[in-house]
């Protein structure tokens, strides 16, 4: 029988949130609590917690997921390890803790790993990750962040520990009952692991309806495409509710680009551009001075100023090649502070880069997400949980479009809002 709960844990916010929305999508309660915050605060069907483990050594990423599994995973509970549809991170070393931890509490799982995202251009072809076709290894995100020396997948496993098999297209797309036989063998010889091709959504929809009736003996490794299929495989699974109501409007939309991707950096371009937003560009070395620094308050009052005067507004550390991405936590821990005065009057926020939006909300007092709805593939939007209530925009950097921030910001406007409050005279 399907899960009646699910627990997704990831490595990012963006992440975490968009596995999290294809449950929502579906009429189910999602929400997305963090490692630094109070995960367990909060509540509904789906718990998605970000480990905020990407930037971890794999020992130290690995032993925060084990203890995330320990405290919320429950028997019965549908299981899904988020990894990076591009191999950041460390995925080998969590999901071998992960299933390590699984098989010391008497679970012995068989894990289906399936990180293709077709909607968002990554496929896995001959066990392999591909990005618009195009091997992994060649593209400018591996260039710039990778870590393993290859994107083959059986070789990853087999250097964690974990024996696994390819479930190749073909397989994939043999039939109901052929996959599912294929998926009883792995269980049946003792396999970690089986590695899913997948080069469309279909490819992933036939294997969430055949490993679904195996819910108790495997869970899943993927990224957001896994789990919009998983989602939409649940017997009483439905299309999205109606629009949701919104809290009352503040300032303006405070739009944060900390990823360096080329797809965020193209779509903040596009919002300034087009003059959808004032723009502020923050240079690293001001966020590693920090209040120190010479511009901090008059970029730190400026950027407020915007927001409470109610213009949408662009902040982005300023693009440098030969930035070391190991400073990410401590840039983001910079800009939070950096905004935090805006932050405070803001009537929306959209973030790429999880590791920005995680440590601005949580210097707000936010412990958490409840999510609503999808803008786009990739983009899900909900509600802050704690101190501050206004809807929030998530995405992960290399997903999307040069018009990925407009058009969700132009959806973002078209949700009706609650009343202000009554002001007493």
């Amino acid at each position: 029988m399907p899960p009646a709960t699910w627990l997704i844990l990831a490595d990012d916010l963006t992440g975490a949130a968009d596995c999290a929305i294809a449950f929502a999508r579906r009429g189910l309660e999602a929400s997305v609590g963090w490692y630094a915050g109070a995960a367990g605060e909060t509540a509904g069907a789906v718990l998605a917690i970000d480990a905020d483990s990407r930037r971890l050594p794999p020992a130290q990423a690995a032993a925060r997921h084990v203890a995330l599994l320990r405290a919320h995973h429950r028997p019965g509970a549908g299981l899904i390890k988020k990894i990076d549809s591009t191999l950041r991170g460390q995925p080998a070393a969590e999901l071998a803790a992960t299933h390590q931890a699984l098989r010391a509490a008497g679970q012995p799982m068989l894990a289906i790993l399936a990180p293709a995202f077709p909607a968002t251009g990554r496929t896995t072809r001959d066990g392999r990750v591909r990005i618009d076709g195009m091997p992994l290894e060649a593209t400018p995100l591996w260039a710039r962040d990778h870590t393993y020396a290859s994107a083959d997948l059986g070789e990853i496993l087999a250097q964690a520990g974990l024996a696994a098999r390819l479930l190749p297209l073909d397989t994939l797309r043999a039939g109901h009952a052929a996959l599912a036989a294929s998926l009883r063998a792995a269980l049946a010889e003792g396999l970690d692991a089986v590695i899913c091709d997948a080069e469309a959504v279909e490819d992933l929809a036939a294997l969430a309806r055949a490993s679904l009736g195996l819910a108790g003996q495997v869970y899943w490794a993927g990224s957001g495409g896994i789990a919009a299929a998983l989602a939409a495989a649940l017997p009483d699974a439905t299309e999205a509710p109606r629009a949701p109501t919104l809290p009352p409007a503040r300032g303006g939309v405070l739009v944060v680009v900390g990823s360096i991707a080329e797809a965020s950096r193209a779509a903040a371009a596009r919002l300034a551009a087009e003059d959808a937003a004032s723009r502020f560009s923050i240079p690293a070395a001001t966020l590693r001075a920090g209040p120190a620094a010479p511009d901090w308050a008059a970029l730190s009052t400026g950027i407020a100023a915007s927001i409470g005067g109610g213009r949408d507004t662009l902040v982005e550390i300023a693009a440098d090649p030969a930035a070391d991405l190991a400073q990410g936590a401590a840039l983001a821990e910079g800009l939070a502070a950096l905004l935090r005065p805006a932050a405070a009057r803001m009537g929306g926020l959209f973030a790429t880069g999880g590791e920005t939006a995680c440590a601005l909300l949580t210097q707000l007092g936010v412990h958490g997400i409840r999510l609503l709805e999808e803008v786009e593939p990739g983009v899900p939007l909900g509600i802050t949980q704690g101190a501050l209530e206004v809807p929030v925009m998530t995405k992960a950097g290399a997903f999307g479009h040069d018009a990925t921030i407009l058009r969700s910001l132009a959806r973002l406007r078209g949700f009706p809002r609650a009343p202000a409050p009554a002001v007493n005279q």
